[in-house]
């Protein structure tokens, strides 16, 4: 049953499929579909960092992720019931000539999965905006839907996992089949980034990771994943600032773990690291 669209009424499908006209999908109906992790490595191999985005949100490598997303799609939250739901992977997005990236760990089922923009429409995305927005990274305060008028400047987010896990945990052979895309997009951004922000440990780990795998001299020891720590990794494309950040969840955030200002604080601290900020912050 085509339901209406929140902000377009028009009607969608649950999973949308591409090239149907839901806000902001990079993807068209020709668009090549990965269905192994053979076929992620292939298709990630582009230079053109829009035509990556649309192979990576209809991507099918995971069999397990794909009946996860789209049976949550057709079976819908309760309070969401009257809404379409993407139902598929959800592509980087942001700034496309990023000074900062923020790496998190991979779609909410009611929240990305549903509105098709990663960190949109969930509590966790509703506390990463509206402190994008106090430090001037976001041109407004929340974001609830694909198309809203949102935009980023100087600021890209990416997943480690593109699509919604059952119980928000990934296997280790879905992190690894993800990972072709989020090296590329990472790889894509190297040339303007300058500071990485880390949400949670898994987004850390696979940052650091993607980095190795891209050439970057990262310490052994691995520096250890900590809230408001700062490491300088030289990348063949320079030197970039990771710093990480604790996740911006419910368990987080209602237990205090995460206020707004210790948010705040490592988003203007990579402001200026970045040279987004005239003001050095400690």
């Amino acid at each position: 049953m085509k339901l209406p669209h929140p902000l377009t009424g028009q009607l969608f499908d649950s999973p949308v499929p591409p090239g149907t006209g839901w806000p902001e999908d990079p993807a068209v109906r020709r668009t090549p579909v990965a269905h192994d992790p053979a076929e992620v490595v292939r298709l990630a191999a582009t230079d053109d960092l829009h035509e990556l985005e649309a192979r990576v949100s209809v991507c099918r490598a995971c069999p397990r992720l794909v009946e996860w997303r789209e049976d949550v799609a057709v079976g819908k939250r309760k309070s969401f019931a009257d809404q379409p739901y993407w139902g598929r992977p959800i592509p980087g997005w942001g700034d496309p000539a990023p000074r900062i990236l923020i790496a998190g760990l991979a779609p909410a089922a009611n929240g990305g999965n549903r509105t098709g923009r990663v960190f949109t429409g969930d509590r966790s995305g509703d506390w990463l905006f509206a402190s994008l927005y106090r430090v001037g990274l976001a041109n407004q305060p929340t974001s609830e839907h694909a198309g809203d008028g949102l935009r980023l400047t100087g600021a890209r987010m990416i997943a480690a996992v593109r699509c919604a896990p059952p119980a928000n945990k990934p296997t280790p052979e879905e992190r690894d089949n993800c990972a072709p895309w989020f090296r590329r997009e990472l790889e894509l951004s190297l040339a303007t980034t300058r500071a990485i922000v880390c949400l949670g440990k898994f987004g850390y780990d696979a940052l650091l990771n993607g980095l190795a795998s891209l050439g970057a001299t990262v310490p052994r020891p691995r520096p250890k994943f900590g809230h408001a720590v700062e490491h300088q990794i030289p990348t063949p494309q320079g030197e970039i600032t990771v710093l990480g950040c604790f996740h911006p969840s419910q368990q987080n955030t209602f237990t205090g773990k995460l206020t707004e200002p210790m948010l705040d604080a490592v988003l203007i601290r990579a402001k200026w690291l970045a040279g987004l900020s005239t003001e050095p912050q400690e």
